[in-house]
């Protein structure tokens, strides 16, 4: 069967690249998504492993959907008995739109319509909505006159690592951040600096990539609360786990260091990484991004440097910030940078001339991926 890894606009690239890493097969890129066929397993499988996937879709149906009518007898073909019970709590999401349904929550209602009918029809009771925390999420997609149905294997988006205890302003998702490192080609065996780190999002996702932690394995997932998990899926869900924990390797091969000028960002940095279990892995300390000086003959500079909106700063006052980081830069002979610019300033005033830019976004903003090798 074919499966569907959705992801950030920008990072198909890095997905695709990761689930082939992986050994998936037909793996295939598509607009916020890659394809790859497989079994349920298989599904399980990425929800455990992949550091950049946003979810992970298993696909029941597809049907033309043109209208509200076409689209509840497409989602009442479903046999529903075999995902859901009465006592099932579900929830359905839908997106996109056909020229009579534009309005998403109508169409997703419609669609839940369909599949209380189904089993009340069927086994004599409907399952109840819980919007919330479902049992079973079921995912409509409208596109081109067509409705497909897919049911959510990870439940929460798989950004949620869990780690993530402590905040700061506009933290990086651990989606993005993994297909940054990815994208940049930031190797696991060189030291690393995130001169910058906010809440510590690159530092630990470098340290849990570095380490083979799989980022899937201390959160629950909602294939875990179907009907059908008990038995089989069950004892391969306990046999991937188990591969997981042994592929793991003790500690980082190379320094990971993780700086910020604010005391509020190194403090919520320490308690991500531990909460992460990779405290030990990182070192943590206070500093400002335009006076760091080498901690090692070579490595990987990676951050993703102040936009200037969250911070409320005058483009002057940004610009002059960019220029000592790059004054700085510019001291890290043999190592390479890769930074998130949110700025066109940055790249203008850095001083360095970028070797690859690749285009993504973070949340609605559009920013550049840069990748420096320091002279």
């Amino acid at each position: 069967m074919n499966l569907l890894a959705t992801c950030a606009r920008g990072t198909e690239g890095a997905l695709r690249r990761e689930l082939s890493a992986l050994r998936f097969r037909g793996v295939k890129g598509a607009r916020g998504a890659v394809t790859f066929q497989g079994t349920i397993e298989d599904g399980m499988r990425a929800c455990l492993w992949s550091r950049t996937a946003m979810r992970v879709l298993l696909p029941l149906a597809r049907f033309p959907a043109p209208d509200a009518a076409a689209l509840y007898e497409g989602a009442s073909r479903v046999d529903w008995t075999e995902w859901l019970t009465a006592r099932t709590t579900l929830a359905v999401e839908a997106s996109g739109s056909t020229p009579e349904l534009t309005h998403t929550g109508f169409a997703a209602l419609k669609v839940k319509d369909a599949v209380v009918d189904v089993l009340r029809a069927r086994l004599g009771a409907r399952p109840d909505v819980d919007v919330r925390d479902p049992d079973v999420r079921i995912v409509l997609h409208l596109s081109r006159g067509e409705g497909e149905l897919s049911l959510d294997l990870a439940g929460e988006p798989l950004h949620r690592r869990g780690y993530r205890v402590a905040m700061t302003d506009a933290p990086l998702k651990e989606t993005l951040g993994a297909a940054v490192l990815l994208l940049g080609g930031v190797e696991h065996d060189r030291p690393f600096l995130d001169p910058m780190c906010g809440s510590g999002t690159l530092a630990i996702e470098q340290a849990l990539a570095a380490r083979d932690l799989a980022p899937g394995l201390r959160r629950p997932l909602a294939f875990q609360r179907w009907p059908g998990y008990r038995g089989a899926l069950q004892s391969a869900w306990d046999r991937l786990k188990e591969e997981a924990r042994a592929a793991a390797r003790p500690r980082a091969p190379a320094p990971i260091w993780a700086r910020d000028a604010s005391p509020r960002a190194v403090e919520a940095t320490r308690r991500n990484a531990a909460a992460a279990g990779v405290a030990a892995d990182v070192e943590v300390a206070e500093g400002d991004a335009r006076e760091i000086a080498p901690p090692a003959r070579e490595g990987t500079v990676c951050s993703n440097p102040p936009y200037g909106e969250r911070l409320g700063t005058r483009p002057l006052q940004l610009g002059g910030f960019y220029r000592g980081l790059g004054a700085a830069l510019r001291e890290f002979h043999g190592w390479r940078a890769v930074l998130l610019a949110g700025n066109p300033l940055l790249e203008r005033e850095l001083g360095l001339r970028p070797e690859s830019s690749h285009r993504l976004w973070n949340g609605p903003l559009e920013v550049k991926l840069l990748r420096y090798r320091i002279p």
